[in-house]
């Protein structure tokens, strides 16, 4: 596996079940796993091997689901036995919530309006707040 995650960056990651009250697109997806077309969205981790999150494989939306993903089943896949999963760096990945993350959205069928009334929201507070610095 290219840039697998150290010890900090897996440690914020919330624990399985930790955030099972909080709404699929509320969810905070902390790391994002690829190859070829398919993505692993992480959300959750055991602390150990077992990560919760959203599944892409082979760029298949409608079967794409949320689900209980193996950190070292990722870490030893490899197709035609020499390309391996990646893990956005930190530099390049910013965590956001599941409504953020535009394959997510096109996968759950969450419309497009709804990223562009939150991210109109999220600029009218910070209008506001810098209203009062």
């Amino acid at each position: 596996m290219w840039n697998i995650p150290n010890k900090i960056r897996l440690a914020e990651i919330p624990k399985l079940y930790e955030t099972e009250n909080t709404t699929l697109k509320d969810k905070l997806i902390h790391l994002h796993f690829f190859i070829a077309g398919c993505d692993w969205y992480i959300a959750e981790y055991d602390g150990e091997d077992l990560f919760w999150g959203f599944a892409i494989l082979n760029n298949d939306y409608e079967m794409a689901e949320w689900g209980y993903i193996s950190f070292s089943e990722l870490k030893a896949l490899k197709l035609n036995s020499w390309l391996e999963v990646d893990c956005e760096i930190e530099e390049a990945w910013e965590v956001r919530k599941a409504s953020e993350i535009e394959q997510i959205r096109k996968a759950q069928g969450w419309a497009d309006s709804e990223l562009s009334k939150h991210r109109h929201k999220k600029a009218a507070n910070s209008d506001l707040q810098a209203g009062f610095a």
